[in-house]
């Protein structure tokens, strides 16, 4: 950092505040303002004005024309405490508002508990004869305001707006603001998100102070405060409750499209009332349209506004219950967005720089942004509205790793009910998150409840993570199952009738670059050498969004993240926005194909799935084949083995069309499921028409969820079925939208491959240069070495391995040590070892493996797929052995065994 001048001059009052807990004053700042040099600078850092940052209106829910902001330099001192407000005194330094003190911009760059801030204004002479308020975005976390040395209140919460009526204390000429800040961060039970005083790892650095627009308005003495708007699209209009400081007042609403009236109702303040939209366009991130309000008020206010017309639920759909947009399964594809900034921590440098981060998501494919444990200003939210993206808004957390106190609970649940109020009118808002992880938890299933009752038309998920970290035990209630997995993607609990199912966080692929924060400590969950790797390594991790949106019932995911923040490196840009750490075009194809899957368009080649009938009241019959014939059948766990295989198909890359589907029987390999007289078989090959005749393309599911599949040869006929029996047949009313929706599960067998059960197996890596080596136990761990017929008996019978019927699941593989009989191989924190069964769930889990065919191919070999990791491999790294999902470079052949005749 380069010295200023007069820094010196500046340290010693930063000193003396700090050693003397009183208020320096000078009679004039110590110097001209200048910012200090941030640890890294943004493409937007030199743009920040001096004399107007941030100068874009910054409420666009409440717009009215004339107003004036506060935005620029004002002078600053640190405190003991803000009871003595340093009237007609000028402080000894200054402070770019607002940019929060720690941040480069603000010139401060430190932390303080304790601070004033004070400017003065002159107050249009047009405004005469109104009143005039003051308004503040956000201040964090603990205000006091004064005007001309009249104090107008105290306010306390990080994340929410306020404003004072300050018309009785204005005078001519020039006016005095103070504002005093108490900010404690960490050091009390306030919601603080990821801020720390003692800041590292994924926790960050605080930011104090004035962090959002303060500006002046005027406004009637009788005016709105607030438009609650919710879309009513099965009732054709607009649901808004007008706020004001006057009860029960005339308003007059209008609905504009285009600049055209499409709408108009009349109403009273604090009263709800339906503004007509007929025949409305609704938003959805793929046509992200909004409407234009007016709103008018008895006594002369009027204000503007906008929305977007859309419904929120969800539904069973293909028999998952499935959360809905505009009636319609849309998978929630999306980042964990922080918020954070390298020159202006929590204050984005300038508006164009708040919008290029979801600019950026939103041209990567993503359709949901979770922001996470931060409460943006409003102009983010305007941005994701009409860029159409989704929201989950989360509740800044309290501190992590302590109970809160009783007034840390009382505080919480305030600045939570300010968070709802406030943005009820943010159309991309779909979903609330009052906790994260367990971070502050408690009385999370009433916390659950209190939010829906303030806001019955979102989805509420009670704690985002609440199988792991700090999470209390599930409640049961809100709306939300939700799973955080890394690297993942996964989930451990599938949907149910009331609650769908969801990852919260995944990824946290990290990659080391030219521009990083300058401190040590570099974190990320995993680690790739390059950009190529990261790519190919995100891509394969991602693609496995696909089984679990068709076998497991995934409904949303949220990848870590999209930028570095400041040691965390987990981002698709550097913190600095300067660098793009992955191919983006290969990332937006792979969120393509994810997308697919959702809409039912997209199944994963090569994996054993089944297919479950959707039509209600039969949603426990499956496809399968019998004698033949395909026909659907109740299948269960308690069903034998044979009918489990019959209802278990390979897909296959379509044999007429490459990109529609074929489905091999798992049972009787090269037998494919085909129509033939308009009935549907499991036969072989046998020439002529059979290649099309096998082949289906996959398309939304008719009845709004799963997937159809039309025939590839007989366009507009799909895979029905009626009764016990399958055809294919054309649209012919009554329940066949249904019939033809079949949700594509995993396999009832799990296994695509098979290993002799009961029987002395060895298994020989597959990697070119490498295959002398075996798999086999040493000291406990699992690991590879050159074994053959001269190695030691030990030796031998540490690379010999006894097949039994998997632990977990009959249909997958466990393999139990030769020489240590109980024993058996397992994963534990993704690395394989041989440990004895202590009876767990999770033991079994975790020493079953479903057989799948070879990665790499090859005759005799076999994949050993996790199983409740599914995607992950028991792969070696370089001697190790290791469950790991695809990751390029020599994944595939690493991740292939040779079943061979036992060593021992």
């Amino acid at each position: 950092m380069t010295a200023h001048p007069h820094s010196w001059l500046r340290l010693l009052v930063a000193a003396l505040t700090a050693t003397a807990g009183t208020l320096v004053a000078t009679s004039s700042p110590a110097a001209a303002f200048v910012p200090k040099t941030p640890p890294m600078t943004t493409p937007w850092t030199n743009q920040v004005s001096l004399t107007n940052p941030l100068p874009e209106y910054p409420r666009p829910q409440l717009t009215r024309p004339d107003w004036q902001s506060l935005n620029g330099i004002w002078q600053f001192a640190g405190a003991a405490n803000i009871n003595t407000p340093p009237v007609n005194q000028t402080l000894g330094e200054e402070v770019l508002v607002p940019y929060p003190i720690e941040s480069a911009l603000s010139g401060i760059q430190r932390h303080q508990d304790f601070m004033y801030y004070r400017r003065t204004f002159t107050v249009p002479a047009a405004w005469s004869g109104r009143n005039v308020r003051l308004n503040f975005g956000a201040v964090d976390w603990q205000s006091k305001v004064w005007v001309n040395g009249t104090l107008l209140g105290t306010h306390e919460g990080g994340y929410d707006k306020f404003s004072y009526n300050i018309t009785a204390q204005l005078r001519a000429g020039a006016n005095e603001i103070i504002v005093g800040v108490w900010d404690p961060t960490n050091g009390q039970d306030i919601p603080v998100g990821k801020q720390r005083t003692n800041r590292g790892g994924i926790f960050y650095t605080p930011s104090s102070g004035i962090w959002q627009t303060v500006w002046l308005e005027p406004v009637t003495p009788a005016h709105v405060t607030r438009l609650d708007t919710t879309p009513n699209v099965a009732a054709g209009g607009l649901d808004l409750v007008v706020q004001g400081t006057q009860a029960g007042a005339a308003v007059t609403a209008q609905v504009l499209s285009g600049g055209t009236v499409v709408g108009t109702a009349n109403g009273t303040t604090g009263t709800s009332f339906r503004v007509p939209v007929p025949n409305a366009r609704l938003w959805s991130p793929d046509d992200p349209f909004l409407y234009t309000l007016r709103v008018t008020m008895a006594g002369g206010d009027a204000v503007g506004g906008y929305f977007g017309m859309r419904s929120l639920g969800k539904a069973m759909l293909g028999g998952v219950l499935r959360p809905t947009l505009n009636g319609r399964f849309v998978f929630q594809l999306g980042t964990l967005d922080q918020g954070y900034w390298p020159d202006g921590i929590y204050t984005a440098p300038t508006d164009a720089a708040l919008a290029f981060d979801l600019e950026q998501q939103k041209a990567l494919g993503f359709n949901m942004v979770r922001k996470h444990i931060k409460v943006e200003n409003d102009r983010w939210f305007y941005h994701a509205d009409r860029l159409g993206l989704m929201v989950w808004q989360d509740m800044p957390a309290l501190a992590s790793g302590r109970e809160p106190s009783s007034a840390g609970r009382t505080r919480f649940e305030k600045e939570l009910r300010e968070m709802v109020d406030e943005h009820k009118g943010i159309t991309s808002i779909v979903q609330w998150v009052p906790f994260n992880e367990g971070w502050g938890e408690y009385d999370a299933g009433r916390i659950a409840d209190l939010v829906k009752s303030w806001d019955p038309t979102r989805l509420v998920n009670h704690n985002s993570g609440s199988n792991c970290c700090d999470s209390d035990p599930d409640p049961g209630n809100g709306d939300v199952i939700d799973d955080h997995q890394y690297v993942g993607p996964g989930i451990t609990r599938p949907p149910t009738a009331t609650r769908i199912a969801v990852n919260g966080e995944y990824g946290g692929l990290g990659l080391r670059t030219s521009n990083e924060w300058p401190t040590a400590g570099k974190f990320a969950y995993e680690w790739l050498p390059d950009s190529n790797a990261l790519t190919n390594r995100y891509i394969a991790i991602t693609n496995r969004l696909v089984d679990l949106i068709n076998g497991n019932g995934l409904s949303g995911s949220v990848y870590t993240e999209p930028t570095d923040v400041e040691e965390e490196l987990n981002g698709f840009f550097t913190y600095d926005r300067q660098i793009r750490k992955m191919d983006f075009a290969r990332a937006r194809d792979v969120h393509l194909r994810v997308l697919g899957a959702a809409n039912g368009t997209t199944l994963s080649l090569n994996k054993p799935v089944s297919l479950r009938v959707t039509t209600a009241g039969y949603t426990d019959r499956y496809l399968r084949h019998r004698d033949g014939a395909a026909r659907t059948d109740v299948i269960g766990a308690g069903s034998s083995t044979g009918d489990k295989q019959d209802a278990t198909f390979i897909v296959r890359a379509g044999l007429s069309n490459g990109a529609c589907y074929s489905f091999e029987s798992r049972n009787f390999p090269g037998s494919y499921l085909r129509h033939r007289a308009y009935r549907v078989y499991s036969e072989p090959n046998s020439g002529g028409t059979f290649a099309a005749d096998a082949t289906f393309c996959a398309r939304p599911g008719l009845s709004g969820g799963g997937t159809s599949l039309e025939s590839a040869n007989t366009p507009g006929y799909y895979l029905r079925h009626r009764s016990e029996e399958v055809w294919i047949d054309p649209n012919n009313g009554g329940s066949f939208t249904a019939d033809a929706t079949w949700a594509v599960t995993a396999g009832w067998w799990r296994s695509g491959a098979d290993l002799p059960v009961g029987q002395r197996r060895s298994f020989r890596v597959t990697t070119a240069g490498f295959d002398t080596r075996y798999l086999r136990h040493r000291d406990g761990l699992a690991r590879t070495d050159v074994i053959n017929s001269g190695s030691v008996a030990a030796d031998r019978l540490d690379a010999t391995f006894i097949v039994r019927a998997g632990l977990a699941e009959s249909s997958c593989f466990s393999l139990e040590s030769a020489n240590y009989p109980g024993q058996f191989l397992r994963h534990a924190g993704y690395r394989l070892q041989k440990a004895a069964s202590d009876g767990s769930i999770t033991f079994q889990q975790d020493a079953t493996f479903c057989a799948q065919q070879p990665l790499n191919g090859g005759g005799g070999n076999v994949s050993l797929e996790s199983f409740n990791y599914p995607g992950y491999h028991v792969r070696h790294r370089a001697e190790e052995v290791w469950i790991d999902s695809p990751s390029g470079g020599s994944y595939a052949a690493d991740a292939t065994w040779n079943n061979a005749a036992p060593l021992g």
